[in-house]
Formats: C-alpha cells, structure tokens, sequence
C-alpha cells in the first residue's frame, strides 16, 4: 500500500509537470519523451520508459528492473526540475528521491536526461549514467549495511538484567551463489514465508563478498528448519549470541524473539532480517535504543571484480546503546523469595528518597508490570495513610479516642468491622484504630474533613498524579466527595484504587518526609529518541508538613507491631488491610527500603517480613 501510494503520488507529480511544460514548446518537444520514460521508470512500466530510449529495448528495460533490485528500493519519485532544447538536442534536469526501505532516509540526487531527435521523434540518449551521473558501464548499485548487535538492559549498577541466547541467521554470500539467487529466494520463501521478492532484493542489493542475513530463526524454530534449510545451496548459518533470557524481574525487563514475516511488516521500522525484537517489558519499550539503526551506505560496484568504486550516500545509523534501570539485585531477590511463599500476590519496593523501583515481584495471577505497576485495585485502609494527612491537618489528634463497633453508618453508608463482636464498642484512641484498621473508627471521621482536604492529602501522595513511566502504571484515583458517605468509602479506602507501586510511594513519602514520583530507567530519558526533547517533565516532589509526618511515622509503627527483630533503624513501619474476604495489603517500610505488598488469600504482613528477612540476610 505504501508503495502503491507514493508510486500515484510521483505519477501525479510528473504529470502536472509535463502539462505545465506542453506550453512551452511547439511539437514535437521532448517533454513526452521525459516524461514517459521517468513515469515508466518510477512504476515499474520499463518497457514504457524503453522505448522512449535510443538503446537496445531489453538493456534498457533490465537496467531500470536492476536498478531496483540493486537498490532493494520501494519505490523512485521524480520531479523535472527544468527543461532546454537546442536544435535537435536536448536536456532534462531531474530530482530522484528513492525509498530504500527499512526505515531508511530517502536517498535523494539529482540527474540529468540527455535527449535527441531520432527520426523524428524524441529519444533518451542511453547510457548507465542516466541513472545517476557517476554510474558507468560495467558498473552497477549496491546497498551496504551494517546492522548493530543488541545491547543489554542492565540494573543499577550496569550488571545485565539478561543472559544470552543463541539465534541462527540464514543468509548468503552473493558472490557464491553462482546465478542461483532466484532459485535460492524462492526456496527460502517457500520455506519460511517471507516474501520472495524482498529475499531477493536483499541478496541482489548487498555487496556480493559480504554475508546477507536473510532470516533469523530462535534455537526451537532453528531445530525445525535446519533440515530444509540444509537442501538449499548457497544457503549459510551464522550463530549470534545476543542478551535477550531475562532474569528478574522478568516481565520488567521482558521478551525477544527473533524477526518474523509477520513482525517485519507489522513494525515498518528499522529492523532488518537479523535483528530481534522486543515482544514485552523494557525490550519492547526501548526496542529503537536497544537495537539502534542500520548503517547504511549506497556505492558502485565494478562487476568484474566486486570492488567499490564509489560512495553516493550514506547514513551512520543511530548508536544503540544499553538500558539503565534502578533494579538493584539484592533487593529483587528477597522480593522473589517473598512470593515464592505465596500463590498469589504482587510486590513493589522502592527506594524512598527518590522513589527509584528497586524491585517489582509477582506470582499466580499476578503480572509484574499489569499488576504490580498498573493494576487497579481497592486500597481499603491502606488509604487510611493517605486520610490521617487531612485529619491530622485538621486537629485530629492521633491520640483522640475511638469507639470501634461491628456495624456504623455514617451519611447513609454502612460499614462492618469484620471479626469485632457484636454489641461490644471498645474505645481506643486514633492510632489504634489505624494501627488495625478499624474500618468503623476511622469512617466516623469523615465529618472531620471536607471532600477537598482529602482530594488534596491524595495528590500529595501521588493518588492521581500524571506520573511517566515507560511501562504500563497506574497512579490511583479517587472519585468526587461530595458527602459525608463518600468521605467515609474514601477513608476507608473502598471507592479509591490504587496500584502496588503507588502505595510504595506513599510509604516512601511517609519515610522519607517527600513524595517522589516513581523512576525505573535512569537511561535514556524516554523510550522514544525522537520525542525526548518533549516528553512531559514528571511530577514535582511534595514534601510533607513535618509535623504530620512525626505523626504518621509513629502511628505506622504501630501498625507494624511485632514485624521488627531488630531496633535502631531495621524497625519496620506500616499498616495492614483487609480488603473484602481474599486481598490483604502491607505498606511500610524499613531501612531505606519502603515496599508495598498485595496478597490473596495470604497475609501481606507475613509476606512483607519475609521480604525485609530475606534482604536483612543479603550479602
């Protein structure tokens, strides 16, 4: 379709050029002559552009045919940029522009069409050089490539986040070929199902010394083939050892396969018969960073002896280059020997002075990045951290005293405090209703703050935030409080959503005295090279009222009562919640580490110690 387009956009160009020439001169002018032979050339009609030519019709018909092929060009575009005559001669000034596919820059030269009468008639003087100034007989084009291996995704001490995996490029060496490429092509393409035109262009294109990859199997695929593979003469495998297993995380970092048939026209992109391609995670993400762009340069060859004999144009490529992350290892495996524990659940640690994920685990029907990144979940009392901001703002002291009942109702909402006995209404303060979540307790605050103070409490910890990350994530949101029932649901965190990473963020603001948007890539910047320059800046840190702050701490010490082994600073802070009869979450932190913990039908708190265990003992 793309070729088919810019084909008709280029027929369009030439014709109102040649329309606006047929004034100029009298008939018989060489206007049709130039523009019969640039429209037979850029559509592939040769034999229209041949017999506007004084040479021999089939050499000129093959020349333009091999042209393209030398090329592996998708489609020529002409504009005649002038037009003079003198007596029986004459002279067309040209603009090509010729696509050479791959994500390439268009190749773009200026020619010349020299004309002269011919019994009458108008003719294109033949010769090589009409299709571009330098080319000579027995000289032809050729396109010469030099694709870049992929680099690693590495964590933040520059240590890969994946081992290497052996793909099998199927290729040729032109020159060994012996006539066969046809034959060759069409063998390949039957057998794996790229086409056969483009197998060709790519071998007829290529320098004929030089090793054309083709095709590029995975070792399962490679086992497959390797037979048919091996009856097709000429036919050559390289082995390429590329860092593409991932380790943990792994669906962070994510998957690559080898290039497809179907990937290769889905993409449209830079990558090329030998390249992988990132499926998942930050290999899919920074695909364009990792991989880079082909070098790519267009030369003459002399076709006795192969050599080069001229550079027309070339392109560097873009480098590519490594993905820094803020993974760190240690941590990553105690969050991996956390959910091991479990059948379901989803982690995320972060570092609470800069919010950098540390690391991120799931298992079950957990995902690590649609989950623990991006999932939407309700935060129950978790979200009471986020609540005590504003009612502490507003005079209520954590020490206040608290009846906890079974059943409350506040502005016509019906809360149930699950395991408290009916009819008792023990009275405790503030702290220790947020201490175990009394959901009773802390919905009768919600006369105590407005809608607004609370939609201010989530924003400065991040609840809603447009915060970027180059995966999928999920900053929380929090609905219109227009009364005091959904006041009450959102302090008792039953109409709020949130995300395991955001919930480590808001322990990470509570431990740090700031609330630091999330980082995972360090660098580059952005997955897109070409919109770096304009990608949104991520969110300003909030600092937290100090004095709110001193509050919070204690009453998230005593919410992760009996967690701690240690004193001075491996205490653990944090509170847990239930939410409905299966989900439980953990929020707190210890060290410099804050974690946020989603469990099903698990305790998120025993998880959460497993995690801080498993990282105290790290070496």
């Amino acid at each position: 379709m793309r070729r088919a387009r810019r084909i008709l956009a280029a027929a369009a160009t030439l014709a109102v050029a040649s329309t606006t020439l047929t004034g100029c001169f009298e008939e018989p002018s060489p206007h049709d002559a130039v523009r019969d032979f640039l429209v037979g050339w850029q559509s592939g009609d040769y034999d229209l552009a041949a017999g506007r030519a004084d040479g021999d019709r089939a050499t000129v018909r093959k020349a333009l045919s091999d042209a393209k092929l030398e090329l592996d060009a998708a489609s020529f575009r002409f504009k005649i940029k002038s037009l003079s005559m003198t007596d029986d001669e004459a002279k067309a000034d040209f603009h090509a522009e010729v696509d050479l596919g791959e994500n390439n820059p268009l190749w773009e030269y200026d020619g010349m069409l020299p004309l002269h009468l011919v019994d009458g008639m108008w003719k294109v003087r033949w010769s090589p050089s009409v299709l571009h100034p330098q080319l000579k007989e027995g000289q032809r084009f050729a396109v010469d490539t030099n694709p870049k291996s992929r680099q690693a995704i590495v964590d933040r001490t520059g240590q890969p986040l994946q081992g290497n995996t052996v793909f099998y490029s199927a290729g040729v060496h032109p020159a060994r070929l012996a006539g066969k490429a046809e034959e060759v092509a069409a063998k390949l393409s039957e057998y794996t199902g790229y086409a056969q035109d483009r197998l060709l262009s790519r071998i007829r294109s290529a320098p004929p010394d030089k090793f054309v990859p083709l095709v590029t199997f995975g070792r399962n695929r490679y086992q497959t083939m390797k037979s048919k593979l091996d009856t097709i003469e000429g036919i050559e495998v390289q082995e390429q050892d590329q860092p593409v297993n991932p380790e943990p995380p792994r669906q962070i970092v994510g998957s690559v396969s080898a290039l497809t048939p179907e990937t290769e026209l889905q993409l449209g992109g830079p990558e090329r018969a030998g390249d992988s391609i990132g499926r998942t995670g930050l290999q899919q993400a920074y695909q364009d960073y990792l991989t880079g762009s082909t070098q790519t340069r267009v030369i003459i060859l002399d076709l006795k002896t192969g050599k080069e004999v001229a550079l027309l144009k070339e392109w560097p490529g873009q480098q590519n280059v490594q993905v820094k992350t803020t993974i760190d290892r240690q941590v990553q495996a105690a969050a991996e020997r956390a959910v091991a524990d479990t059948e379901t659940s989803a982690i995320v640690a972060v570092q609470r002075d800069t919010g950098q994920i540390l690391a991120v685990g799931a298992k079950g029907d957990m995902n690590q990045e649609k989950h623990a990144l991006a999932g939407k979940f309700p935060a129950g009392t978790a979200f009471s951290i986020v609540a005590a901001d504003a009612l502490i703002k507003h005079n209520v002291s954590p020490k206040q005293r608290l009846a906890c009942p079974e059943e409350r109702t506040v502005g016509g909402a019906k809360f149930v405090q699950a395991g408290q006995p009916a009819g008792v209404t023990t009275s405790a303060t503030f702290q220790d209703n947020f201490a175990k979540g009394c959901v009773t307790a802390l919905a009768s605050l919600a006369r105590r703050v407005t809608g607004a103070d609370l939609a201010a409490s989530a924003k400065a910890f991040g609840v809603g935030q447009p915060w970027r990350l180059p995966l999928k994530s999920f900053s929380g949101s929090l609905p219109a409080l227009p009364g005091d029932a959904d006041k009450a649901r959102a302090i008792a965190g039953e109409n709020v959503e949130v995300s395991p990473l955001g919930m480590a963020l808001v322990a990470a603001a509570v431990a740090s005295g700031t609330w630091h948007p999330p980082v995972l890539v360090t660098d580059p910047k952005s997955p897109d090279p070409a919109a770096e320059a304009v990608q949104p800046k991520q969110p300003a840190p909030v600092p937290l009222d100090p004095e709110v702050r001193t509050a919070l701490t204690a009453m998230m010490r005593a919410g992760a009562a009996g967690m701690s082994t240690r004193g001075g600073k491996d205490r653990v802070y944090g509170v847990k919640a239930t939410v409905g009869s299966q989900y439980t979450w953990f929020v707190g932190w210890r060290g410099d580490v804050a974690v946020a913990v989603l469990a099903k039908n698990y305790d998120a708190a025993a998880e959460a110690g497993s995690f801080f265990s498993a990282l105290r003992n790290s070496p």
